[in-house]
């Protein structure tokens, strides 16, 4: 997929989620196989105001490119220089959110909040393209109503502002997550742009992705909270666009992803934050394992990388002593 001057590896897409794709998250995917992650979501404001924790999301490693990163805001001026901040830290590809429905974030007039407002969306877009040269994308949703036409008017505006790229997530701003995802939005924007169109919404398995490209001619496909603690979903993607057998993970490919995310988010976020982080991030990675339960409340109070990596290790043993029951039924 080429999204301006970059050229990804494939078409598949690690969506932003906030508080969740981070470095060591976005490691993860990229050794799964995704074509293109995007950080979490940075408050324009937080950078260019030096705010320690946000400039600190910025941090990246080569092996994770072509990185993009998303920043929200509503001030074009604050906007553009923080774009700027972006791209000196070595950012592959700018996205800004058109999508957040979060209430903080629309009190901000930032996010989905944009969508009604076409004035300042345009505004926006043109200080943010004047003030990088790197490709410029923007992540939208239907709108605040299901028709789709602020989608389509917004994806026009930006297309026409020298955007290079659009995704889209078709749930309204008052959806949030709920209800289904309306692929015929992304059809339709497809049709009326001649930039690439990403499709997000609803994808779970290869299947679902394989039938994206095909109801709606999207470009790419990105994908969210599928994504979380099954990174293999984009290895899985791919075969599936191959012909090949999806690879199935096993339970030690879960095990090296759990010691992984954990030693990188040690190196990345300092002993003490990663480990209370990892009181609930490492049950992602368990789901429908074998004794999953006792893993749980096993790592409820880590405090330190060993006793992680000690309580891991111990897991894994206990799966692969423990004989799989046969079916009973």
């Amino acid at each position: 997929m080429k999204i301006g001057s970059v050229i990804t590896d494939n078409f598949t897409v690690l969506a932003p989620l906030a508080g969740i794709t981070n470095l060591p998250l976005r490691l993860l995917a990229k050794r799964a196989g995704c074509g293109l992650v995007c950080s979490e979501m940075i408050s324009a404001n937080g950078l260019v105001y030096g705010s320690e924790k946000t400039v600190q999301l910025l941090t990246s490693m080569p092996e994770e490119k072509p990185l993009s990163v998303q920043l929200f805001g509503s001030n074009p001026p604050i906007l553009a220089e923080a774009a700027r901040i972006v791209q000196d830290s070595g950012a592959d590809v700018l996205d800004i959110n058109f999508g957040c429905s979060v209430k903080k974030i629309l009190k901000s007039n930032s996010g989905s909040a944009l969508m009604k407002d076409p004035p300042l969306a345009r505004r926006l877009l043109d200080s943010v393209r004047k003030a990088v040269t790197i490709p410029l994308t923007i992540k939208i949703r239907s709108g605040w109503e299901p028709s789709g036409k602020q989608a389509m008017e917004i994806a026009r505006l930006a297309e026409d502002c020298g955007v290079d790229a659009i995704s889209v997530h078709p749930r309204t701003a008052t959806q949030g997550f709920r209800g289904e995802a309306d692929w015929s939005i992304i059809a339709a924007v497809k049709q009326a742009l001649t930039i690439p169109v990403i499709g997000n919404g609803d994808v779970t398995t290869p299947a679902d992705a394989m039938r994206m490209l095909a109801e709606t001619g999207c470009d790419g496909v990105m994908v969210g909270r599928a994504a979380v603690g099954n990174p293999m979903i984009f290895g899985e993607i791919l075969a599936t666009a191959q012909g090949r057998p999806a690879p199935v993970s096993n339970d030690g490919q879960r095990i090296d992803m759990m010691i992984g995310y954990l030693q990188d988010s040690v190196r990345y976020l300092g002993e003490e934050t990663a480990c209370r982080m990892m009181r609930s991030r490492l049950c992602w990675f368990v789901k429908g394992m074998r004794n999953a339960g006792r893993f749980r409340n096993a790592i409820r109070f880590i405090a330190s990388e060993k006793e992680a990596m000690d309580l891991i290790r111990q897991y894994a043993e206990s799966i692969e002593s423990e004989p799989i029951m046969p079916d009973c039924r």
